[in-house]
């Protein structure tokens, strides 16, 4: 008897137990080495909330677990730009309450109302990059000044390139005229026979750990992400960045609530704690990428604000960002999306073999 008054308590409580665990933890799904450790346990300290980090690979990833979970399994999610778009075209993104947001106001502006969010109704900007070459000026007897210099014979096996097909293939494109976002088959299918003839420069591909490569001399130029970029000049000021003169692509990680997120007032208080200057300041230290709070932009240390403050010039009058020409990766339409996957597995499989 006493064994089932024990259950029947028991079957009683444990939804209970369950909501109070649901409400006293923030689960974060992003990538690995997104928000210094310091900054969660402040956060846990100040409102008893605990954060549970979960990460992903390859925004794709995320994009499946949020489309079979309905949009529920997660709190807080830091994701590209151009796969939120889908995110909040399918309905898995909430709305943001905006009166639980009082540090909105430290958001730089120049990273609002882009192309996935016009209105800013769903998301926070959390870091932006470029894609960037750094090189060892010291050891080639010519300089660097754009990805057509990447197919210089005398790079043989010399190179490191990020492995986001987007990316490389843009590149490329970026080599021929053409852009990240070109959608026309032929001209597309084109620039993958020219990135097959790159082939034999490329020592390593791989979206990780590229400055330890030009760090250790494994590789004398690199196309790099911001972060990378930010942890190979600090550790070597002797290297070499370089803006291509071709252009480049530009993103943003955007912070969205997933639309059954269980705890979301638990991901407006994070998401406003990470917009207070000081703390947003040791956020972006941490993360290598570029600030995209502008009240915290006073708060970082000095020697990083070169790699972590957006590059601008005065020009005629006006500032301008001092990379000129970028452009933001859009989603693609399916024949495009099929060629662009096609000229990678064919790079890919030259690479392996």
């Amino acid at each position: 008897m006493r064994k089932w008054c024990l259950y029947a308590v028991l079957l009683f409580f444990m939804p209970l137990l369950c909501l109070f665990a649901q409400k006293n933890q923030l689960v974060i799904y992003t990538w690995e080495e997104m928000i210094p450790q310091e900054v969660l346990d402040d956060f846990t300290r100040e409102t008893g909330v605990e954060v549970v980090l979960k990460t992903f690979d390859f925004n794709e990833d995320m994009l499946i677990e949020l489309e079979m979970s309905n949009g529920s399994g997660y709190d807080l999610v830091i994701a590209d730009d151009y796969i939120v778009e889908f995110v909040i075209e399918e309905g898995l993104a909430q709305k943001l309450n905006k009166q639980q947001l009082p540090n909105l106001k430290n958001v730089n502006p120049f990273y609002q109302h882009q192309f996935y969010d016009p209105q800013d109704e769903y998301t926070i900007p959390y870091g932006a990059g470029i894609q960037t070459i750094v090189y060892d000026p010291a050891k080639l007897p010519f300089s660097i000044n754009g990805f057509s210099d990447f197919w210089n014979p005398a790079l043989r096996k010399r190179l490191g390139i990020t492995a986001n097909y987007r990316v490389i293939n843009g590149m490329v494109l970026k080599t021929v005229g053409s852009g990240y976002n070109e959608t026309d088959p032929a001209v597309i299918e084109a620039a993958g026979a020219r990135l097959l003839q790159l082939a034999p420069n490329v020592r390593v591909m791989q979206d990780t750990d590229l400055d330890d490569y030009i760090l250790n001399g494994d590789i004398d130029v690199a196309l790099m992400y911001t972060d990378q970029v930010f942890k190979s000049l600090v550790q070597n000021p002797n290297l070499k960045m370089v803006y291509p003169e071709e252009g480049i692509g530009f993103g943003i990680m955007p912070a969205f609530i997933p639309v059954n997120a269980s705890n979301p007032q638990a991901a407006h208080w994070f998401l406003n704690a990470i917009m207070e200057p000081r703390r947003g300041a040791r956020c972006f230290e941490y993360l290598g990428y570029y600030c995209t709070f502008s009240a915290s932009e006073p708060y970082i240390d000095p020697d990083y604000r070169p790699f972590l403050l957006l590059p601008t010039e005065e020009r005629n009058g006006r500032i301008v960002n001092k990379f000129g020409n970028y452009e933001v990766m859009l989603n693609l339409p399916g024949e495009a999306e099929i060629a662009h996957a096609g000229i990678w597995d064919a790079f890919t499989s030259v690479l392996e073999n």
